[in-house]
């Protein structure tokens, strides 16, 4: 059985992160009293959307990488899909911004998040595929 030891060297920074995203959701609802929802607030409904975001995408990219890292792909690209996946986690949050579509963190965030995914789809292909 192989050990999937660079997928959880990416896995713990990611879950703290996570923590990290609910608690300020947490603190911010028990604060404001509002259990669900936002109820119009626009900087809880941004920190929902970066927990959101952050459940939408580590998942899936986990899950690619536990599969590319089980079947024996080059471990210099699951650390590659790894770190970008952590650059665009840490960047995401703070350029998430309802009044600036285009902040650059953002931005960078989801392109780190989309380079992550398509260069662990690139090892599930070649190594079960055979490209």
């Amino acid at each position: 059985m192989t050990s999937l030891t660079i997928t959880a060297v990416y896995a713990l920074p990611l879950a703290a992160i996570y923590l990290v995203l609910w608690f300020r959701v947490t603190q911010m609802r028990a604060a404001l009293g509002i259990s669900i929802g936002d109820a119009g607030n626009p900087t809880l409904h941004e920190r929902i959307r970066c927990h959101g975001n952050f459940v939408e995408w580590v998942p899936m990219v986990l899950i690619l990488m536990i599969i590319a890292e089980s079947l024996g792909a080059d471990a210099i690209y699951v650390h590659i899909s790894g770190a970008l996946l952590v650059l665009g986690r840490l960047a995401h949050p703070f350029g998430l911004k309802a009044e600036k579509a285009t902040h650059v963190l953002r931005i960078v965030g989801n392109s780190a998040n989309i380079l992550a995914t398509l260069n662990v789809m690139v090892c599930l292909a070649v190594r079960s595929l055979g490209f």
